[in-house]
């Protein structure tokens, strides 16, 4: 089996967290990537704290295995929720879209394992000075709010930089990307569009049959005008909005106001015209459903077959 420094630290049987992605990564899932020895993590998105909380409880109540969750730093209920995975002592924050530094003592003072995700090597040594279990660098190919630099750019890099393991995110959704990931220095990975069609996730059918017809070229993003560049599968919104946002009548406000919601008319509704259904450019590798303990034994197998075989290369 792939082992590394995180299993042991988090108490995994492999080294993968489950993305948090919002309106999808809910108790269920999480539970049940946690039960197949990964790190399922919730995600609160734009959530109430009220909602998260009841997902925390739920999550507790389906496995006994360490999770994490998922803050959005941008979200507006973002200081109670701080508070509230404090108090329930969650195994992980995963912290996103912003910096963190504001919640790092609380959060360390409660035992809880701070894991950032950063898109650069100078916020991987700020959240390492500040006392980060360990970093996610996130390349551009992720789904959702994504960065410049590219995962095969940015996780070489961040690991030459910090002394704390270095999680790689974006870009990977087979035992072909995990064995890259570690030769790039990482020892852990965080996967999200391949959950998106495990079996135990309930996002909308529509959501999942989008993801499972996807091509290399599905995915746009959008959003840079707005300093938050957002990738998600292409469809009549995605378009509309990209040709808004190199329109000079239309103001900054107004542009951010198209996006309110968008999410989770695809995540909740199936609104193929409205939503913003977010996925990674893995997409186009994504063929199939399956339980969430086969998406994870199927990629680590493969993993550890190409590691096994990777002498071949070296006379």
């Amino acid at each position: 089996m792939v082992k590394t420094i995180i299993c042991e630290m988090l108490g995994l049987d492999y080294p993968l967290f489950q993305g948090g992605m919002a309106w999808v990564s809910d108790a269920e899932l999480a539970a049940a990537v946690s039960n197949a020895g990964g790190l399922g993590i919730i995600a609160a998105g734009n959530a109430p704290a009220d909602y998260v909380l009841g997902e925390i409880k739920k999550a507790k109540s389906l496995t006994d295995k360490p999770f994490g969750v998922n803050i959005m730093l941008l979200s507006p209920y973002v200081d109670e929720i701080a508070q509230i995975v404090a108090a329930e002592k969650v195994s992980v924050v995963v912290a996103g879209a912003g910096n963190p530094s504001k919640y790092m003592k609380l959060w360390l003072a409660s035992g809880v394992n701070v894991i950032p995700v950063v898109p650069s090597t100078a916020m991987a040594k700020l959240m390492e000075r500040q006392g980060a279990a360990a970093v996610i660098a996130e390349g551009g190919e992720s789904g959702g709010h994504v960065g410049d630099l590219t995962t095969m750019t940015l996780v070489p890099q961040v690991c030459d930089v910090v002394n704390i393991p270095v999680i790689a995110a974006g870009g990977i959704g087979d035992g072909r990307g995990i064995a890259a990931a570690l030769m790039l220095g990482a020892c852990g990975f965080q996967i999200g569009t391949r959950f998106l069609v495990a079996r135990e996730c309930n996002v909308h059918p529509n959501y999942k049959n989008l993801v499972l017809k996807a091509k290399d070229i599905s995915t746009m993003t959008t959003g840079k005008r707005l300093g938050h560049p957002v990738r998600a599968l292409k469809n009549p919104f995605m378009r509309d909005f990209f040709t808004k946002e190199y329109d000079s009548s239309i103001s900054d406000e107004e542009l951010d106001q198209l996006g309110v919601g968008a999410l989770r008319f695809a995540a909740v509704d199936g609104d193929t015209k409205n939503g913003c259904f977010m996925a990674g450019q893995i997409a186009g590798l994504v063929n199939r459903e399956q339980t969430v303990k086969e998406i994870i034994e199927e990629m680590f197998s493969q993993a550890e077959s190409i590691l096994n075989g990777a002498a071949k290369w070296v006379k």
